[in-house]
């Protein structure tokens, strides 16, 4: 059902050109001395496809009231000729009846028409197209063709606001990149991604507007705004995910690879960009609603953003891929770019001060988490495990806590019955009861809980480390 709601938003902003835009009828055609010579004239009963083919379409059209400068404005997939009245307004490339025969126009023409091409009454209007380099079948591959107004007046509105966007949003990822050089959290890396990305996407979405380029990269531009939307999809649900569901991290991330990765066999890429975008939204405002319930600082308004773009997306699609994305993405980037850094501020403020108070009691570690401080003995650390820039404390009876250190940083500090095992996890081995292999991996088993695993390259050391415990 969403789906079919979402084509038909879609499909009502769309301005391609169609039989219901422009009468327009496909004929045989070649040209003569005098013009275009047309036979067995058909209506066109869908939409103008010239994709594969050379094709001849004509249009009556009604002379302007005014005397106004008027123009033929044509886009599309397709190099194009036009006449009116016989008389030649100009081409767009060279239309063939083969590839070899096509030389590949651009993806806008425009072609001015002179006031004594025009005739009272009806006016004969030809197009001679063909589509033989386009790369891609568009379901819709002439976005445009009709008589206007000339000068065009450009969009210089919403693509002020793009470039404005775009800048917030580049500025945004260099910030974060800055933070992920200097602490390597996870969190800043995705951050820096999604800006990044959708700072790209806003660039190569003004393409069309601020270059004239041939319609064969039409295709190539529009499978990276795809491309580019997917991304920011996917790192969204990541970021989301590691921040308030950190165990459903993996399953959160396999579905929105396996279901934004599926938009691709959607039709149109506007539905496809669209369709990856919301998707990505949606799945990511799961975790956030989790966060939400178990009280995680930052959930709250991280969902009211998804539900602010999800209102947004699904009442106004047909912005959504030209200009609200990027205000919404730079909406939500420079707040948390502001945050992280007071976030970041202050727990290295509780860093110092729990390494303080850890010196002063030698059997207690001290944890700076979310709910306070708490001293927890450390013959009670079963194990600790990395979570992106903070650390999960497993402790005797079933508890955990989150930890706000580095793994780096407690290996150091801790006995040295606690030993680095893997990558993102230090064991102690008081409380090992045995090291299984499990296929081409290692495991150590604890005296409660789900065992961890060993590192290949750290196995040796941990053998050897149990062997001294032991004897």
């Amino acid at each position: 059902m969403w789906r079919i709601l979402l084509t038909m938003l879609l499909m009502s902003l769309a301005t391609a050109g169609r039989a219901q835009d422009m009468p327009w009828q496909t004929c045989h055609g070649t040209v003569g001395p005098a013009g275009p010579v047309l036979s067995d004239c058909r209506s066109v009963q869908d939409f103008v496809d010239p994709q594969g083919r050379e094709l001849w379409i004509r249009s009556v059209i009604d002379a302007p009231a005014r005397s106004q400068p008027r123009a033929l404005y044509v886009a599309g997939v397709a190099s194009s000729e036009a006449w009116l009245n016989g008389q030649r307004l100009g081409a767009n490339g060279r239309p063939g009846a083969t590839a070899q025969a096509e030389v590949a126009g651009r993806y806008q023409a425009i072609f001015p028409i002179r006031e004594t091409a025009w005739r009272p009454g009806g006016n004969m209007l030809v197009l001679h197209l063909s589509s033989f380099h386009g790369g891609l079948h568009f379901d819709r591959p002439m976005s445009a063709m009709g008589v206007w107004s000339y000068p065009f007046r450009p969009r210089t509105v919403p693509l002020a606001i793009t470039f404005i966007a775009a800048g917030a949003l580049l500025a945004g990822a260099f910030g974060f990149g800055v933070i992920h050089a200097m602490r390597r959290t996870g969190s800043s890396l995705a951050l820096t991604a999604m800006a990044a990305v959708a700072a790209l996407q806003a660039i190569v979405e003004s393409l069309r507007t601020l270059f004239d380029y041939s319609y064969p990269l039409h295709a190539l531009r529009m499978s990276a705004i795809w491309v580019l939307a997917a991304a920011f999809a996917i790192l969204l649900v990541a970021y989301v995910a590691t921040r308030f569901l950190h165990r459903a991290r993996g399953l959160m991330i396999g579905l929105a690879l396996g279901g934004v990765g599926a938009t691709a066999l959607l039709p149109g890429f506007d539905m496809k960009t669209v369709s990856a975008l919301i998707l990505g939204a949606v799945l990511a405002a799961v975790p956030a609603a989790a966060g939400v319930r178990q009280r995680v600082r930052g959930a709250r308004p991280v969902l009211a953003w998804l539900a602010l773009f999800l209102a947004l997306a699904l009442g106004f699609p047909a912005w959504l891929a030209d200009l609200s994305y990027f205000l919404l993405a730079a909406g939500l980037v420079l707040p948390l770019l502001a945050v992280e850094v007071v976030r970041l501020g202050r727990d290295d403020r509780d860093r110092e001060a729990a390494l303080t108070r850890a010196a002063t009691r030698p059997d207690r570690l001290t944890v700076a988490s979310a709910r306070g401080v708490e001293l927890v003995p450390i013959a009670e650390i079963l194990a600790v495990v990395g979570a992106d820039d903070y650390v999960e404390l497993r402790l005797v009876g079933g508890r955990s806590l989150l930890h706000a250190a580095r793994l780096d940083g407690l290996a150091t500090q801790l006995p040295a019955n606690f030993l680095r095992i893997h990558r993102s996890v230090i064991a102690n081995l008081a409380k090992v009861q045995r090291l299984e292999r499990d296929g081409d991996r290692w495991r150590l088993h604890l005296s409660e809980g789900a065992p961890v695993p060993v590192s290949r390259s750290r196995q040796p050391a941990v053998r050897e480390a149990l062997d001294v415990t032991r004897s």
